[in-house]
This record gives C-alpha cells, sequence and structure tokens, in this order.
C-alpha cells in the first residue's frame, strides 16, 4: 500500500510540474482560466481586496503630430522643429521650415519635447502647411518667449564670452556686492 500511495505522489508531482511549465511557456499576458477564477473568487469572497482605478497620469508631453521638439544633437543642436509624422517607437520625421531645420527622419533620444504644440496639424504635412500653420499660431514667438528658450540663450552667450569679458563680469559682480554691502550697513545704522 505505501509504495501505491507514494506512486500517486510522484505522478500528482509530476502533474503538477507539467501543469507549472506549460503555464511558464505561455506567452506574456496571457491569463489562463484558473487564475482567472481565483482572480474572480477572490474578490468575491473579500471585496475591500479589490484593486482601485489608477489615478490619471501626470505626464503631458507626449510625441504627437505638432509637437514643438528641442534637437540636442547633430547640426542643429539647439534648434527647435515640430514632429509631422510618427515613422515608429524611435523615430519620427522633424521639419523647422522656419528655424532652419530641414525635414528629415530624426531619433527620440536626440530630440527634447517641450509644451508647445500646434494644434490641428494634419499628418505628413508638408513643409508650407507646416510653416503657415507655425506663423498663424506663432509657435516661435511663444517658444522664444519661455523661460527655457531664454536660458538657453543666456547659456550660449556665456559660452561665447572672451576671457577679457568674462574678467569685466567678475568686476562687476565685485562692485555690486560690495554697493550692496554699504547699503545695508547704512540701513542697519539708520535703524539702530
Amino acid at each position: 500500500m505505501e509504495e501505491n500511495d507514494r506512486l500517486k505522489q510522484v505522478r500528482e508531482i509530476i502533474r503538477i510540474g507539467e501543469a507549472r511549465r506549460q503555464v511558464k511557456n505561455l506567452p506574456i499576458g496571457t491569463i489562463t482560466s484558473r487564475a482567472l477564477q481565483q482572480d474572480f473568487n477572490t474578490v468575491k469572497n473579500d471585496p475591500d481586496r479589490l484593486v482601485a482605478m489608477p489615478e490619471p497620469s501626470t505626464f503631458k508631453r507626449f510625441v504627437e503630430v505638432g509637437r514643438l521638439v528641442l534637437l540636442r544633437a547633430g547640426p542643429y543642436e539647439g534648434k527647435v522643429a515640430v514632429i509631422v509624422e510618427i515613422i515608429d517607437h524611435k523615430r519620427a520625421i522633424i521639419d523647422g521650415p522656419t528655424t532652419g531645420v530641414p525635414r528629415q527622419s530624426f531619433p527620440y533620444r536626440h530630440l527634447v519635447l517641450t509644451p508647445l504644440t500646434l494644434k490641428k496639424l494634419p499628418r505628413g504635412g508638408r513643409s508650407g502647411v507646416v510653416k503657415k500653420f507655425i506663423e498663424s499660431q506663432e509657435l516661435i514667438q511663444k517658444w522664444e518667449k519661455s523661460s527655457w528658450a531664454q536660458k538657453l540663450e543666456t547659456v550660449k552667450q556665456r559660452k561665447s564670452l572672451s576671457d577679457f569679458d568674462r574678467f569685466n563680469i567678475q568686476v562687476l559682480k565685485k562692485n555690486r556686492r560690495h554697493n550692496v554691502r554699504i547699503a545695508l550697513a547704512k540701513a542697519k545704522a539708520t535703524k539702530a
């Protein structure tokens, strides 16, 4: 009798092992009916375990047709363009008819998405159409007014300074600090 019981145990272990192997070999995302039934029974028996709906995402900058992008590599680094067509999950066709960026395929890893978009830009629109939309919605002017573009411009100006210009700026900052200290000392003296 012990041999029969032992044989039954071995057969059960083999059957469970095969079932596990079958479940492991299923494509990712496949849900077995047994697992689905267990999940249903769990929720049915304990409604508190029901998962709440996820909160809406706070992410707002999506890769989309009409999105203004900043180029981070290549000969047009630092210029802006508009996404005209999405090729795949790695590349898009961009065009910057008013900024001097020719229509070209560009990888997402070298693009930075800005918060600005062109509304109702048709997919795959030619350069003339893109130019009309940019001018009618004043997209480049909005970009130039943004603090992001202004910071980029100041960085560019600082990089272009000569050694003597940097020295003059240092002297001016020193004079400003000195004048502030004198004014602060006078204000403290009049208060006391």
